[in-house]
């Protein structure tokens, strides 16, 4: 018959000294192991008829009645056919996945914008998307891993300024769903977006369009067009030129104003827009009609050496970004430079019969993936370069 083990007393269990390895009872195989002067708890089980020997923490950290518990539960997983040093080992190693997966909604946020600033055209669009994150998002739940942000976390961030702030509301949940897709497909999240808004927020938040509904560029009216030109003509300067210039070829502010010589080519009355400077990031081809040709001769004539812009600011370089805005406040002009593409639209649907889909390829707008295959196969920059020609005489006329 084996030899009965007295379970010892906490007390008895801090008076041993002598080293070696006391069983101290109240649960089979549980040693308090001494030796050179440390002091730890050892269970010794048997596993598929394997000796094992797991260590179960130092005394006195760990209590004599916390050894007993940790034991029980080691035996208890042995007699359920699981070995406990290794059930530990996979705890252990499912841990240190778990904090190697945690990332923090502030850092998925960096590393997002990070990942993806090289293709946005413009610099300030990375800059924005910090500073909205980083006054709106990061407050409430910045600092929290992005597997544990929930819907009411995101409600936190937009409610307070859905009502009094809603177009950055609208941009802050955005950026907060995009933040979160990139998370989920970087495998540190799983489940439904909270921050999406079709069949989730739609519900909770008022439409942002009724709160705040959008109000469109002011532009000037068809009608009143060949006078605003005429005005801006008389200004003279290389801002009003250049917004002439925009007037005529329907684009956006940035293109005229970022256009440089090596795009031109007056012989072929065309320019050649790179991609990496229109907004679809796709190469845009302009037909110059002959009153902007007739323009671009007059800057060309007066080019300075080296000077590689065509309409340049008074250091050599692009004219900023608010040059056509001052002028049009200077002079009362009651619209936005991006209005005149909203007049050229209107202009082309009221007043003529050109193909819809020609004239939003003058706008360089997206259209239909095969009617757009099938224009640019054929002769569609002449069918535009009409449009343009026609546009052209209609806003620099004289009478």
């Amino acid at each position: 018959m084996p030899k009965r083990i007295l379970e010892m007393t906490a007390l008895e269990v801090s008076r041993l000294r002598v080293e070696g390895s006391h069983a101290v009872g109240g649960v089979s195989g549980l040693y308090l192991r001494i030796e050179g002067g440390s002091r730890t708890w050892v269970l010794r089980y048997v596993h598929m008829r394997q000796r094992r020997r797991m260590g179960l923490g130092s005394y006195p950290g760990v209590t004599l009645a916390a050894a007993r518990e940790a034991a029980r539960a080691a035996l208890g997983l042995r007699d359920a056919g699981i070995d406990p040093i290794k059930s530990r080992q996979d705890e252990r190693e499912a841990a240190r996945l778990a904090a190697a997966q945690r990332l923090e909604f502030d850092k998925a946020a960096d590393a997002f914008i990070t990942e993806h600033e090289s293709t946005w055209r413009n610099a300030k669009h990375a800059q924005q998307w910090r500073n909205t994150l980083a006054t709106y998002a990061s407050p409430h739940f910045g600092q929290l891993s992005v597997s544990e942000i929930e819907q009411s976390h995101v409600l936190r961030a937009l409610a307070p300024i859905w009502k009094t702030k809603t177009e950055t509301a609208t941009r802050v949940r955005g950026r907060i769903e995009q933040v979160l897709d990139w998370a989920t497909a970087h495998g540190h999240r799983t489940g439904p977006n909270p921050a999406r808004w079709r069949g989730q927020l739609e519900h909770i938040l008022a439409n942002p369009e009724k709160v705040a509904p959008v109000k469109h560029r002011a532009a000037v009216p068809v009608d009143d067009l060949p006078a605003a030109y005429l005005q801006i003509t008389a200004v003279g300067g290389q801002s009003a030129r250049a917004l002439c210039f925009l007037i005529l070829t329907a684009v956006r502010s940035g293109e005229v104003r970022g256009m440089v010589w090596s795009e031109v080519d007056l012989d072929a009355a065309l320019w050649v827009i790179p991609a990496e400077r229109m907004k679809a990031n796709r190469e845009h081809r302009v037909p110059l009609s002959r009153q902007a040709v007739a323009l671009l001769r007059i800057q060309e004539a007066a080019r300075e050496e080296l000077v590689e812009h065509v309409f340049p600011s008074n250091r050599k370089g692009p004219l900023s970004d608010m040059a056509f805005t001052t002028l049009m406040r200077r002079h009362k002009l009651a619209a936005v430079p991006h209005g005149f593409r909203s007049t050229f639209r209107d202009w082309a649907g009221e007043t003529t019969h050109h193909p819809r889909d020609a004239v939003e390829l003058c706008l360089a707008h997206s259209i239909d993936t095969k009617t757009e295959a099938a224009y640019r196969r054929g002769d569609m920059l002449e069918k535009r370069a009409a449009i343009m020609q026609e546009w052209a005489d209609y806003a620099a006329r004289t009478t």
